[in-house]
């Protein structure tokens, strides 16, 4: 039986998995990781708890990536919505990491 933790980490591992495959990119270079919220309140940009940000290089750190798995849950209604939702943020995520733009098919 699988934790919520771990069910949420692999729909993460998944969703990384899809945009790879899509995209004929990889983001081996790309730390990704998973914290229970935010470290702090949204910032000046950003309307609401945000349920991931993204970190770019910057010559000591590697791009790195991070979903918050609380705010994501309560934003969704059930595992369905909840795997949808994580895939529209890692999506939206890498995009912005990797400098591409978001097409119709990835809005999806």
């Amino acid at each position: 039986m699988r934790s919520r933790s771990a069910a949420f980490d692999d729909a993460v591992l998944r969703a990384v998995e899809v945009c790879e495959s899509r995209w004929s990119v990889s983001v081996a270079d790309i730390e990704i990781g998973v914290e229970e919220v935010p470290p702090s309140d949204p910032s000046s940009w950003e309307d609401s708890v945000p349920l991931g940000r993204a970190f770019p290089a910057d010559g000591r750190h590697r791009a790195r990536m991070v979903l918050y798995r609380l705010p994501i849950q309560t934003r969704a209604h059930d595992r369905v919505e909840r795997e949808a939702l994580i895939e529209h943020v890692v999506r939206t995520q890498l995009a912005g990491l990797l400098g591409r733009p978001l097409d119709d098919e990835d809005d999806l």
